[in-house]
């Protein structure tokens, strides 16, 4: 080739570049946070060509148009159904922010609050599948499960028994689960073969598979764990349906056991909980299982102590804004006296480090339960580093100990509101998970969980800054490595 040739060979290639670079200026800051968008930006101006590739394949942090138009029709459905409801007659005692907290709510999932519950806290891992087990034998309509990984082992075998005996009574149960997830565990074709063989109703959730015209960004998932039994009775938690060490050998070799929290719920608001279902069911099978529908105004009253009041906030990138973010900082900011985070995977955005930091600076008392050890690298590496502006505006780090992954999602507001569920406080739970949260205001509710914390406290250590102003330097490097990756949703 002669020097004009390449010369215009070269010309091509940085128009070519340019053109890029304009037109990511263009298109990737759109309706997109700052930072993601800089992230972004970063990775295709140094890293082009796996920049852009990695921009084409996880680049949109939104489902397919089709499925957001279905979960908008399925919340007009829920709108309309709810349509006229007052509001619990204890909201006459509530701090007009926490009603506006509940209002907000409402207005992005269509789900009200919903008073006369009752909740009870499950901390024991074995403990929790065998209370719903035990839920599933009083079934004489139906049970409804949905789980982000679902594996039939040694630990769950008692619950894919009263499945079984529960389809042999004519009960009707249905079942979804993840794809990707669920299928990476070990024996998953066993699994699965089982849930045919014993006549449960299965459908995956988000199935990736492109040449059956199911597709979309792959780590785009639904995170949601719940059970429903008859519409009666409904749990919701942190707790996937596997076995403590979720089967993997690397998590056995190191001998990991995940520390998790469910809550048992009876009420009204059992059948939001049903509800989030049903909607999951609609959206993955094309079915509306109307019979299966169980109004909250037919659910009883519980009789108890104190009546809880309840209102589960559904999230995911089903939805045009990310609910669980907008309630969490809604909550912290509302708080008076103290918040007490518990997450497994704590990778906040500006918004909810400012919140945080806020609240240190009005004077509360803000803790953060955390896992000594992590079982995902890069995201173990970017929570660390948030260790040290946190603990710099005075929030208490307690890291729970090795072997236990502490996955249990939870947060408390003062001594009468609380958060249980499936979301964690980061970036993927936020944006890219479906997610399923419960809000609770309820004292005696909250009382329980600060047991459960101070389980947590006990059991583990709390983190100084003194401490950790002596960390290697190799690993502060990798901590602000991994944060810079976060941001790319």
């Amino acid at each position: 080739m002669d020097t004009t040739g390449t010369n215009l060979v070269w010309i091509i290639a940085a128009l070519v570049d340019l053109a890029i670079k304009i037109a990511a200026l263009i298109i990737i800051p759109r309706r997109r946070k700052p930072t993601a968008a800089m992230a972004w930006l970063l990775a295709i101006f140094l890293i082009p060509y796996v920049g852009i590739l990695l921009f084409l394949l996880i680049g949109s942090f939104r489902l397919p148009r089709k499925r957001r138009d279905e979960q908008r029709r399925i919340n007009a459905i829920i709108a309309e159904r709810v349509a006229g409801r007052t509001e619990p007659e204890e909201a006459a005692g509530w701090p007009r922010w926490f009603q506006r907290v509940v209002e907000q709510n409402l207005s992005l999932t269509a789900l009200p609050a919903i008073g006369g519950n009752s909740a009870e806290l499950l901390r024991d891992y074995r403990g929790s599948i065998d209370a719903m087990a035990a839920e599933i034998d009083t079934a004489t309509s139906f049970v409804h499960v949905e789980f982000f990984i679902v594996a039939w082992d040694d630990t769950t075998r008692g619950f894919f028994s009263a499945m079984e005996r529960a389809v042999a009574r004519g009960v009707t149960v249905r079942l979804l689960a993840d794809h990707l997830p669920s299928q990476k565990i070990p024996g998953s074709k066993e699994t699965f073969a089982e849930l045919d063989r014993i006549g449960v109703k299965w459908a995956w959730m988000l199935p990736v598979m492109p040449f059956k015209g199911k597709y979309q960004r792959p780590d785009l998932r639904n995170h949601r764990k719940l059970v429903v039994v008859d519409g009666q009775v409904g749990f919701m938690g942190s707790q996937n349906l596997i076995d403590r060490s979720y089967d993997l050998p690397k998590n056995i070799k190191r001998g990991l056991q995940w520390q998790e929290l469910m809550t048992r719920l009876t009420g009204p608001v059992v059948a939001s909980v049903n509800a989030v279902f049903l909607s999951d069911w609609m959206i993955e099978t094309g079915e509306f299982v109307e019979q299966e529908h169980v109004p909250a105004a037919v659910l009883p009253r519980t009789a108890s102590a104190e009546e809880l009041v309840c209102q589960v906030v559904p999230s995911g990138p089903a939805y045009p804004t990310e609910n669980n973010l907008r309630m969490f900082l809604s909550l912290i900011y509302g708080a008076t006296e103290r918040v007490i985070i518990t997450s497994p995977y704590f990778v906040p955005d500006e918004a909810m480090v400012y919140a945080i930091t806020t609240a240190c600076e009005r004077g509360l008392d803000v803790q953060l339960f955390v896992s000594e050890i992590g079982d995902q690298g890069l995201v173990y590496h970017a929570q660390r580093s948030y260790y040290s502006d946190l603990l710099e505006a005075g929030v208490r780090i307690f890291l729970y100990p090795a072997p236990y992954i502490l996955h249990a999602k939870h947060l408390s507001i003062d001594d009468d509101i609380a958060f249980i569920g499936s979301s964690n406080m980061d970036i993927r739970s936020f944006s890219l998970n479906a997610e399923s949260s419960l809000l609770v205001r309820g004292r005696s509710f909250v009382a329980g969980m600060r047991e459960v914390e101070e389980g947590y406290r006990d059991a583990g250590r709390e983190l100084t800054l003194d401490e950790w102003r002596h960390q290697p330097g190799k690993a502060t490097f990798l901590d602000g490595l991994a944060r810079l990756t976060s941001a790319l949703n």
